[in-house]
């Protein structure tokens, strides 16, 4: 049996204990690459692409679409061509014998909420605390939960740390100010509270803006989609993720951050309208669409900041980004890595968790 090696149901999330294929990609008899999407992997959140982590032929489908099983579970089989029938049947019942799923309790690190002197912000850590320190930067309107398919993956090397910024998530609705620059300041001070020292830093759209603001405190920059690089924004999204009160509403906002608007789950969009009728949310959101996209345009030019950078920069865009153009990663400065990932919208970092991954942990590595 050496040469068979089994799918399982994947952990895409801290959170996650069990998942469903929603859909496989290869039939039974077809081969598959290292890497290649193999199923897409559907939580009571989002469904997401599973990457197979081997080469070989697809021999089983063990799971079908739509059962819900524990993470860890066996789904599928792939064979470098050398095993029969009963070989795999053999293979199968083995693994479902000595399959045990884990224990929920242990499963997650719970949320904290960090005092800082702008306010209480709050962070979830996961990693070693000997490692060296990860920052994770939501864009507008988001919050940690964002990084649940990224997080796990770089947690095995850093020490992550992702945060909700003031007016999003359990942190603070109460702004000093709403600009970037106000924003990057309570980053630095749950650093400060953390002690942290320099980090590298991770950050989404208007998060993206807000780690090139603290560059100089940083080990590396992943920006993802980031904000300061052009004029040009979606402000349907912007004002409709403001104005949404309604599901149906949420999930139409929502589906714009998406190559694939069906990957959202209504668990997601509840969870989003439960944190927009929290006390304080509707003036926050207001306030910084104003103070960043106002006359619906982006007011912040950061792109000759990248320039003086002199910590390893990457730069990743969906080329189906509806809010914010990929073409703003054009004409950087040759010092700056740029990954484009085709058929992938806003959320790179959801829909290109693995792939992104790896480009972050070998540019830190550098």
């Amino acid at each position: 049996m050496t040469g068979l090696r089994a799918l399982v149901m994947p952990k895409m999330g801290l959170s996650m204990t069990e998942g469903m294929v929603a859909r496989w990609h290869k039939a039974p008899g077809e081969t598959v690459a290292a890497g290649e999407e193999i199923a897409d992997i559907e939580t009571s959140k989002i469904t997401a692409t599973y990457e197979s982590p081997a080469a070989g032929t697809l021999r089983r489908q063990v799971l079908a679409p739509g059962v819900m099983v524990p993470v860890g579970a066996l789904i599928g089989v792939i064979d470098d061509g050398t095993a029969d029938d009963a070989a795999i049947d053999a293979f199968i019942a083995a693994q479902q014998a000595a399959f045990v799923p884990a224990a929920e309790a242990a499963s997650a690190p719970a949320a904290m909420r960090v005092e800082t002197e702008i306010g209480p912000i709050q962070a979830l850590e996961a990693g070693p605390e000997d490692a060296p320190p990860l920052l994770l930067i939501h864009g507008f309107g988001g919050d940690l939960g964002n990084w649940m398919f990224l997080q796990p993956l770089l947690a095995a090397r850093f020490r992550t740390i992702a945060i909700d910024l003031p007016g999003h998530g359990g942190s603070t609705k109460t702004l000093a100010g709403a600009n970037i620059a106000e924003l990057a300041r309570a980053v630095a001070a749950l650093a400060r509270a953390r002690g942290l020292g320099h980090v590298h830093l991770v950050g989404h759209s208007l998060g993206g803006a807000v780690a090139l603001m603290l560059a100089p405190e940083s080990l590396s920059l992943t920006l993802i989609s980031p904000v300061g690089f052009g004029p040009e924004i979606n402000m349907d999204y912007v004002s409709g993720f403001i104005a949404a009160r309604r599901a149906r509403d949420m999930q139409a906002v929502l589906g714009m951050l998406f190559a694939d608007p069906t990957l959202i789950g209504r668990e997601m969009v509840d969870a989003v309208l439960r944190y927009k009728r929290l006390d304080g949310v509707a003036a926050a959101l207001e306030a910084i669409a104003a103070a960043n996209f106002a006359n619906g345009r982006q007011n912040t030019s950061l792109r000759e900041s990248l320039a003086a950078v002199r910590v390893p920069v990457l730069v990743a865009w969906g080329e189906a980004d509806r809010i914010i153009p990929a073409a703003h990663a054009d004409a950087l400065p040759a010092s700056v890595q740029v990954a484009r990932f085709p058929e992938t919208g806003h959320m790179a970092h959801m829909e290109r968790a693995a792939d992104l991954a790896q480009r972050i942990i070998a540019m830190a590595a550098s």
